[in-house]
């Protein structure tokens, strides 16, 4: 299982990569091998404000739909516009070319509650 160290992660599978005050967010190694082949990404919150927890878009699977939860708190400043046409990577690579979207962020301090690298793997284990 593919789960890099240098990530963050939120208990619904998404991944978080941090720089400065811009975080991207992508799903999981793991939430794209359980969903399956993915045929569609709606983000429809570009340019809102979202709370941590609050649905920013879904993934549509073959069998399945699934809602995708904001990590953090802010801005929806960017969406991968690249999954509109492939939605399959992320599938392919979901901690590269798959990142769905990039946040400005209201509030640091939630950084402090997302899962780091090992307590990822605990969760997926059970």
């Amino acid at each position: 299982m593919n789960i890099p160290e240098e990530l963050k992660y939120t208990k619904d599978h998404e991944w978080i990569a941090i720089e400065d005050n811009i975080a991207t967010v992508g799903i999981t190694h793991f939430a794209q091998g359980e969903l399956g082949d993915i045929v569609y990404v709606d983000v429809d919150t570009l340019d809102d404000t979202v709370e941590e927890g609050e649905v920013f878009g879904s993934v549509e699977a073959v069998k399945t739909v699934s809602d995708l939860f904001m990590p953090l708190s802010g801005e929806v400043i960017e969406f991968n516009e690249n999954l509109e046409d492939e939605p399959e990577l992320v599938n392919k690579d979901p901690y590269g070319k798959g990142w769905m979207i990039k946040i400005e962020m209201s509030d640091k301090s939630q950084i402090d509650t997302l899962l780091d690298a090992e307590a990822y793997k605990e969760l997926i284990k059970s």
